[in-house]
């Protein structure tokens, strides 16, 4: 995720490479963000203080289970430093015991960031100002689009946004399963599964109409696709997506009370 959002900021202009550093313990994914962000400083976190004094911003990129290990040479982050937590579920409270700081931010981004279309949701702590909001706002719609939310939606976040796209990947894997269990091609089933997911996602930005309006147009009266979605019907796809949500949901909830 740090990489993906490195690469986003760089690709739409509000960076460039040599005014970004990563502090990483793991030589494999130092050595992975240089090669990806040509010009970035990277360092062991035996350096954190000397590599991140300049920084203005802080992204602390962790899962929630190395939170705690990751914060406990805080001691570096200095009061004027705006930290950015992405940990799922590590709530903004917990952030500002361990670091006795409260210029904090928690964010919940999703991967396709690194290609400028993620989807993001931010709260800020109580030591952040309106130009910190401001600028989370900007860096994170840089890459896809972001909104601000209560902390108490941002678990919510976490089960829909945060973990939707494996659950799309997954439907779109399927749809190509299906193209080929029909006669097509892989590849040609696959490419042409993403890009029908994608070209609807854009019809219900791009309208701001209601899904359910949107397929009823695509379903004629004993047409195929009505066929194909008493199918999906049956089989409860409908609550098995709920259910994921809610489930990835929960499961950012435990994480952050661990």
């Amino acid at each position: 995720m740090a990489l993906a959002l490195a690469r986003g900021w760089i690709a739409a202009g509000l960076v460039r490479a040599d005014q970004l550093a990563a502090v990483d313990p793991v030589a494999a994914a130092r050595d992975r963000f240089a090669a990806n962000v040509s010009g970035a400083t990277v360092a062991d976190v035996s350096d954190a203080t000397n590599t991140l004094d300049a920084c203005e911003v802080i992204v602390v990129a962790v899962k929630p289970q190395q939170m705690t290990a990751a914060l406990a040479s805080g001691g570096f982050i200095d009061d004027d430093k705006l930290v950015v937590s992405i940990a799922a579920g590590v709530p903004l409270s917990a952030l500002e015991l361990s670091l006795a700081h409260g210029r904090l931010v928690r964010v919940m981004p999703n991967t396709p960031a690194l290609v400028g279309q993620g989807a993001s949701a931010f709260s800020l702590g109580r030591g952040t100002t309106d130009a910190d909001g401001q600028l989370i706002e900007r860096l994170f719609a840089a890459v896809g689009k972001a909104v601000r939310v209560d902390e108490k939606l941002l678990d919510a976040v976490t089960g829909l946004s945060g973990s939707g796209p494996a659950f799309v990947y997954l439907i779109i894997e399927a749809l190509s399963d299906g193209g080929t269990l029909a006669g097509l091609p892989r590849d040609v089933a696959t490419a042409l599964a993403a890009q029908t997911v994608k070209g609807a996602a854009e019809m219900v930005l791009a309208t701001g109409e209601h899904p359910g309006i949107l397929k009823d147009r695509v379903a004629s009266p004993g047409g195929t696709t009505i066929a194909g979605l008493a199918v999906l019907e049956d089989a409860g796809l409908r609550g098995i997506l709920v259910r994921a949500v809610e489930a990835a949901a929960r499961r950012a909830t435990e994480l952050g009370q661990k």
